[in-house]
């Protein structure tokens, strides 16, 4: 938990410095007041004081609380400020941390976990800062001093404190030993819970057309029904420590007095008065030790918690990371050639290739089309050309340069990605379009006129309420698959790219209008290089140079009627599409 705290800057440590002289000052200005009321129980008991004196004694204990009171709100406005800007810097590192973070490391955490971490258990931090910065330092030192402020005042009375102070550490050290490691178990479940919730909001139209309700409702409910069941087990453990440190309080308050009344019967005449003063002091100082051993429980209700989110924060912040970016931040010139050389591909957690040996060049101004059956590796391959992944095996260039060897900025500055499974951010067609920088710079607005005319979308987006600024929603869910589809592929023709990636992202669009599209962009992207993932032989028929895969290997390369010719695997696929005389007269 503590290797948390380097996240702390200069700022929120000076602000802890100052809560932590303050909080002595306010632990040193409380402890004073019982000696006043000792004070005061002294004069009126004593011949011959006069009223001056009592309100003397009186004004101290008055100032005292004043400064209490003023030192108070000054450690409020601090605690706040450091709780709430170490939360920021929290979830800022986290989020900056997931951003570099490839695939492999999303999937070992999980969407739903690393959603948690940045909300609920930053959270937990938040609260554990702002309460815990105060009575840690507050308890401990206001316990220590008021019972050194008692020692010499009775054995007794002493001994009875501090037999009432072990009782307290025997309760509350079972209760924690009895709820920590189900702490543990608590935010775990709400990872389950988040998942659970996640997947059934995205999935929501799949769950109605399969009347799957019910079996998602008691997906839900079963997880749900087990945190809520180690919530109170929790909570019902945790709810027997205040009763128990009101009986323990009121026991040592009751033992005082009839302690003391004992006492005070036995004593000389001569004695009582000291006896008795003594014992209003005892009683008070008595009061702020169980008071403190009252505060640090109530804060060892958040350091399990705390420290379970301490650790899992920590889990993130300090995940190596797989995929490194290089130090060429620019090559100079665009990109003429994109080679591929003997590369191999297997995922971390598999021995078996996913690709093999994959060797092929693509120039500037060729379309290069990737064609294979189903878990061939198309859309893998195109993954490691941004880096998704690294290869294990071989190496892609960039104009004679390792792509390793450029930083990911400089990388993906070059690249015009449209995914397999299109997706729009909430906000605008505009917004979406222009989504990201180039070299610091966004699309302007006559650029993504022109990104959505060759796309083919100027004219859905036309007839759209607002045009352009017309509203998308998160994940595209007001658009068809088409639609989306076509805005996703005007994103990457905005950013006009070197490198154009289209993984299998015509497969949504009729005929015609793939057909119009491939058209328009291959006058776009004539000096770009295009690779075009696809499963229609019809979008990759007049590509320079098709590479067909089969199980991760690359078992043939050429153009369409080289391949047509030679290829059984390329010959199975075209013949299963379109006939004989189809393929002739392409």
């Amino acid at each position: 938990m503590i290797k948390i705290l380097r996240y702390l800057d200069r700022k929120d440590i000076t602000y802890m410095l100052i809560t932590c002289v303050l909080i002595l000052a306010q632990v040193g200005l409380s402890l004073q007041m019982p000696g006043y009321m000792s004070t005061i129980t002294q004069l009126i008991k004593t011949p011959g004081s006069t009223m001056s004196q009592i309100l003397q004694q009186g004004l101290y204990m008055l100032l005292c609380a004043l400064g209490t009171l003023l030192i108070s709100v000054i450690n409020g406005f601090c605690t706040a400020y450091v709780s709430s800007h170490f939360s920021m810097t929290l979830r800022k590192e986290i989020f900056h941390k997931v951003m570099t973070f490839s695939s492999e490391e999303i999937k070992k955490f999980q969407t739903s976990s690393l959603i948690t971490r940045t909300t609920n258990d930053v959270n937990q931090m938040e609260m554990m800062t702002s309460l815990g910065l105060i009575i840690i330092i507050q308890s401990p030192v206001m316990a220590v001093w008021a019972i050194l402020k008692i020692l010499d005042k009775s054995s007794e009375l002493s001994l009875l404190t501090f037999g009432c102070v072990v009782v307290l550490l025997v309760i509350v050290s079972t209760i924690f030993l009895i709820v920590i490691p189900r702490f543990a178990k608590v935010q775990k479940l709400i990872d389950k819970v988040n998942g659970v919730t996640r997947e059934n909001l995205t999935g929501i139209r799949v769950i109605r057309a399969f009347n799957a309700e019910t079996y998602q409702e008691d997906r839900f409910n079963a997880v749900n029904e087990e945190l809520t069941k180690t919530q109170l087990f929790n909570q019902r453990v945790m709810a027997l420590m205040s009763p128990s440190i009101n009986f323990v309080m009121h026991f040592l308050q009751i033992g005082i007095y009839f302690l003391g009344a004992i006492l005070i019967e036995a004593a000389n005449v001569t004695d009582r008065l000291t006896l008795f003063s003594n014992i209003v002091v005892f009683s008070s100082y008595g009061m702020q030790v169980i008071s403190s051993f009252l505060m640090i429980a109530m804060i060892f209700m958040f350091i399990p918690r705390a420290k379970i989110s301490a650790d899992r924060i920590n889990e993130v912040l300090d995940e190596p990371i797989d995929v490194l970016n290089g130090e060429i931040s620019s090559s100079g010139t665009v990109t003429h050639d994109l080679v591929f050389d003997h590369v191999s591909f297997h995922y971390p957690d598999s021995d078996e290739n996913v690709l093999q040996d994959i060797s092929f060049s693509a120039k500037q101004g060729q379309t290069i089309a990737i064609i294979g059956s189903t878990g061939s590796g198309k859309s893998t391959l195109l993954n490691l050309i941004v880096r998704f992944y690294d290869v294990t095996e071989g190496k892609i260039l960039l104009d004679g340069i390792n792509i390793r060897d450029y930083t990911l900025n400089a990388l993906h500055n070059k690249v015009g990605y449209v995914s397999q499974k299109a997706f729009m951010f909430n906000g605008t067609v505009a917004y979406n379009v222009a989504f990201g920088e180039k070299e610091g710079m966004s699309p302007s607005l006559d650029e993504i006129c022109n990104a959505l005319d060759i796309a083919q979308a100027s004219e859905f987006v036309a007839e759209m309420e607002d045009g352009v600024n017309s509203h998308i929603a998160r994940g595209g869910t007001n658009v068809s698959g088409g639609q989306k589809q076509r805005l996703s592929i005007a994103r990457a023709i905005a950013r006009k790219p070197e490198i154009y990636l289209f993984d299998d992202s015509f497969s949504a669009l009729d005929y015609k209008t793939d057909s119009l599209l491939r058209t328009k962009l291959k006058e776009t992207a004539q000096d770009s290089i295009v690779l075009i993932v696809a499963q229609r032989i019809g979008t990759i028929l007049h590509a320079d140079q098709i590479v067909v895969l089969d199980e991760g290997k690359c078992v043939g390369i050429g153009t369409h009627r080289e391949l047509l010719e030679n290829c059984k695997v390329y010959q199975e696929i075209a013949y299963s599409q379109l006939s004989k005389e189809e393929l002739e007269n392409a």
